[in-house]
């Protein structure tokens, strides 16, 4: 049999663990309700259960062991990934004027997406809002979060870009923002010193090919079945007494999440560069799948990087500056889901919310979004966050937010989804203005890449 492409491979996975998870959710159902739920709590405790939690000492949970285990390598070479893609992407531009031309294309294409995004969640959350839609019977049924992470001044992103310790910087994956500051400092001293270094341009090239090498194993190998005991455990976790109420909610923050990725991204293309926004569309679909799956950005960077260089043409060194980059402060599809489950939050706790109100919001989630982590889990302190810079904390909005955080991860799953095609956008369109796109891989017909390509040079 002709043996299948990582990207069939991924949807299969996908199509499986949908079905899969489904059917665990129905499973679920129908034990409780037939007095079983003991049954249950056996299966749960076999496959599904968090094993790191106090009270699942006897568990075993093979599924999350298989799923924590690929994201925790993941993690592992995030920091040494975007750290020495970022230095080797200034080494390759020998100019300073051409590195200043690409910062600047680079963030100027981050604010307009970004902010064309928000203008479509604004409208589209605030209308909702004013109808009244976003509400929630017996809201004092849901059990409160405990431990709930304090809130912090936004504004903190800006001494956290400039850490005072390196050791510490290259060591917390919580804290990308500086990570991306010590690469661009570095590569641009090491531009200017030129020839005068040389150790460390290899001792960073080398770091990069064992990081590439490593991924390479992770993803094409382990991938497919961690992505499955992924999206069965995140099914399976869920029951239908939170999900029928939150079909408002989801519905809504689905919706314009896919207008953004199916509307909004294709016409900024096309408008911006003049290409077929559908040969993108096409050739980037399977970085949305791979990053729906793990619902992590950063888990999704080395396939990413890969595509948009060998599928869509992008010249290596504008990639290897903007998807890094992208990846860390582009979070289009975060801000996206922050507006609106904070007017849901707004209106289920009964506060009211006019234009300045409204301006608060966006401040704080686009000054948020740049400072969150690209892992799972991570938008949840940024709401947070915004809630309690809002001012919404009565009980009711405290509520309303561990019902989000109850049934939020198909949410994020989403807009992970978005988050790494928006990285796609930019890359494409910074790289056209640069004149650095080969618009014949761009045009053509079919993928190239069924595996991570790893550059040596």
């Amino acid at each position: 049999m002709k043996r299948n492409t990582f990207t069939s491979k991924i949807m299969i996975t996908l199509i499986l663990g949908m079905i899969t998870g489904i059917g665990m959710i129905f499973l679920r159902e129908g034990l409780i309700a037939n007095n079983h739920a003991n049954i249950w709590t056996g299966i749960n405790n076999l496959l599904f259960a968090d094993i790191t939690q106090e009270a699942n000492k006897s568990a075993i949970g093979i599924m999350f062991i298989v799923g924590q285990i690929f994201m925790r390598i993941l993690q592992l070479v995030l920091i040494p990934l975007i750290f020495t893609s970022i230095i080797r992407a200034i080494q390759h531009i020998e100019e300073t004027r051409v590195l200043n031309k690409l910062a600047k294309k680079t963030f100027g294409n981050f604010i307009v997406i970004l902010s064309l995004s928000i203008l479509v969640a604004v409208g589209v959350g605030f209308t909702v809002y004013n109808l009244g839609w976003f509400q929630i019977a017996n809201l004092d049924s849901i059990e409160i979060a405990q431990g709930v992470t304090n809130a912090t001044n936004p504004l903190m992103i800006i001494l956290n870009a400039f850490n005072n310790n390196v050791v510490a910087t290259l060591g917390n994956n919580g804290n990308i923002i500086a990570v991306v500051v010590l690469a661009l400092v570095v590569g641009v001293i090491i531009q200017i010193l030129g020839d005068q270094i040389q150790v460390i341009k290899k001792l960073v090239d080398e770091i990069y090919l064992i990081t590439m090498k490593l991924l390479d194993f992770v993803i094409l190998k382990l991938g497919p079945v961690a992505i499955y005991c992924l999206l069965v455990r995140t099914l399976a976790s869920y029951g239908t007494d939170y999900l029928r109420p939150a079909l408002i909610y989801m519905v809504v923050t689905v919706v314009t999440l896919l207008f953004t990725v199916l509307v909004v991204f294709p016409t900024y293309i096309y408008i911006k560069t003049g290409l077929n926004p559908f040969a993108f569309i096409k050739k980037m679909y399977k970085v949305g799948i791979f990053g729906f799956s793990t619902s992590s950005s950063a888990a999704t960077l080395p396939l990413a990087q890969e595509t948009i260089i060998n599928d869509l043409g992008v010249d290596s060194s504008v990639a290897s500056f903007v998807v890094p980059l992208a990846s860390t402060i582009n979070m289009t599809g975060t801000a996206i889901m922050q507006i609106i489950a904070t007017l849901f939050i707004a209106s289920v706790a009964g506060y009211q919310v006019g234009v300045l109100e409204l301006i608060s919001i966006v401040l704080l989630t686009v000054v948020g979004s740049i400072s969150t982590p690209a892992a799972p889990g991570s938008g949840a302190i940024l709401l947070f966050t915004i809630i309690s810079g809002m001012g919404y904390v009565n009980q009711p909005a405290l509520a309303a937010y561990s019902f989000i955080l109850a049934i939020n991860r198909p949410v994020e799953m989403l807009v992970t989804a978005v988050n790494v095609i928006d990285d796609g956008v930019s890359a494409v369109c910074v790289s056209k203005e640069m004149d650095a796109l080969d618009l014949d891989i761009y045009n053509s017909e079919t993928s190239t890449s069924n595996e991570l390509v790893i550059e040596n040079n």
